[in-house]
């Protein structure tokens, strides 16, 4: 008889390639994307995320006049009652002049039962005219 130890939901430990904190139930980075040796609990891990219910895209162009800008990427998560859960800086960099960097931010959602995404109300304009 074998036993397969599931881990808790949320679970963290880190990624042998690149160090990124990572959750205990993936058998991919999200980070470096490398496969890991072994997927902990015995089963194939969850290699893909299941949906991404948030994701932003955004541009930011300099000017072709003046010196560099500098940036920092910092990412906020809070709970339900406002509070901060955690607060990283991400990413910090330089825009010279005439250039322009792209920033995508995906939430990805991983869900043990598989690929099925949850049906989320319609709230669009058009659904209140129905």
């Amino acid at each position: 008889m074998t036993t397969v130890r599931r881990t808790p939901a949320g679970a963290t430990r880190t990624c042998p390639h690149c160090r990124a904190v990572i959750l205990q139930s993936t058998s991919v980075c999200p980070s470096c994307r490398k496969h890991l040796r072994f997927a902990p609990g015995g089963g194939g891990g969850i290699t893909a995320p299941t949906f991404s219910p948030l994701r932003v895209e955004g541009s930011i162009r300099h000017p072709n006049v003046g010196e560099a800008w500098e940036y920092a990427v910092v990412i906020s998560i809070t709970n339900d009652r406002g509070e901060e859960v955690t607060r990283q800086v991400v990413g910090v960099g330089a825009i010279p002049s005439g250039e322009q960097r792209k920033f995508t931010l995906a939430v990805e959602v991983f869900t043990p039962d598989g690929p099925e995404e949850p049906v989320l109300a319609d709230r669009s304009p058009e659904s209140a005219t129905r």
